[in-house]
């Protein structure tokens, strides 16, 4: 027999309210995402995405895999893409930095991505920057960050992906580490090819982010070919190679963009995928004033669309077709994303669309692609 004092009985309340409100927060997630966004954009953007985490792995549990299909996945042979030796079901992928560490792949292919990559994952862990470093810009539909290459380190995916029980295609996105010298930035890169190799379906070589003091300058001819060679040398003496892309920055002038053709073509890597975010604020509509008390960081979503879609565009027609190209960068609907696609993108993916628009925006995209 158990007895409940008033604190027990207090306690046992509070849980069943917590719980309640948990399902009532799922039902209202499956419903309307808009109404629940409006919920979630009043705390701290850091703490929702772990809180996502959370509730979309408690969601994998309840729903049955037949309602998932109903309401999110679009199925058709018309939507498939080969490329690079790999068939993926639809061009609609999630783009590096939502799902870190490898927790929730499994998951987030419910939603009907055709493909999800992890990372930036580098050898060892790392705590990133100082936080708040995640930063919502609503009237731009625009995050600003500086995480800073945060995550477990590679040795912790590692053990993720080892447990995979999906066939959903995984991208690994490798960096180096924070402490790493550029001069030895290579090593990093191998590192991580090198333990990923057997758990991933691809791979992107991130030089890019804005936020690792140094880091871009390894977009630079000769230390990015240095890498990129080092890579393509294991990649070759493998049994069977997996692809090879680079993740490039949307700030690249058109004479750097050339360079990275020359780059793309000479070490004979896969493709690019254009564009990480951006350090420019020029077309923003927030006010300055949070804009500057917020700092550094680079800017995702609605302001990085025309320039990404520019990138694309350019290196498209510059190269003359000689390569794909995924196109990430301002992806809110299904007519941006095949503004990417008719600007010569193979494949594209989302991620702050996806935290501004919701689940939706898949199954929305892969309907407007089948006409």
């Amino acid at each position: 027999m158990i007895i409940l004092t008033t604190a027990n009985a207090n306690a046992y309340d509070m849980n069943l309210i917590l719980i309640f409100i948990f399902f009532l927060t799922i039902i209202i997630f499956l419903s309307n995402y808009k109404f629940i966004r409006r919920f979630l954009f009043l705390l701290n953007p850091e703490f929702i995405h772990h809180f996502t985490f959370s509730l979309i792995k408690v969601k994998a549990k309840l729903l049955p895999t037949f309602i998932w299909k109903i309401i999110y996945q679009l199925n058709n042979k018309k939507l498939e893409r080969n490329l690079f030796g790999i068939t993926f079901k639809n061009p609609v992928g999630l783009a590096a930095g939502f799902d870190k560490d490898a927790k929730l792949f499994d998951e987030l292919s419910m939603f009907g991505f055709g493909f999800i990559e992890i990372g930036t994952i580098t050898p060892l862990p790392q705590e990133g920057n100082p936080k708040p470093r995640l930063y919502r810009l609503n009237k731009d539909g625009a995050l600003i960050n500086r995480m800073g290459f945060n995550n477990e380190g590679v040795e912790s995916a590692l053990a993720r992906l080892r447990r995979k029980k999906t066939d959903i295609i995984i991208g690994g996105n490798i960096g180096k580490n924070k402490i790493t010298k550029n001069i030895e930035a290579k090593n990093d890169y191998l590192i991580c090819f090198e333990k990923l190799f057997d758990y991933v379906d691809y791979f992107v070589v991130n030089v890019s982010s804005p936020n690792t003091p140094g880091l871009r300058e390894l977009q630079e001819k000769g230390p990015l070919t240095s890498i990129l060679n080092d890579l393509q040398e294991k990649n070759n003496l493998k049994n069977k190679r997996k692809p090879i892309l680079l993740k490039i920055a949307p700030d690249l002038s058109n004479a750097q963009l050339d360079d990275i053709i020359d780059i793309v073509l000479d070490t004979k890597i896969d493709g690019v995928i254009a564009t990480n975010t951006t350090i420019e604020r020029k077309n923003l509509i927030s006010d300055t004033k949070i804009i500057t008390k917020i700092g550094n960081g680079g800017v995702s979503g609605k302001p990085l669309k025309k320039r990404s879609t520019e990138v694309i565009k350019y290196l498209h027609q510059k190269s003359n077709n000689s390569f794909p190209i995924i196109g990430v960068g301002g992806i809110h609907s299904a007519e941006d994303a095949l503004e990417k696609i008719n600007a010569g993108a193979s494949l594209i993916q989302l991620y702050t669309g996806f935290i501004y628009e919701g689940p939706a925006l898949i199954k929305k995209i892969n309907k407007l692609l089948l006409k």
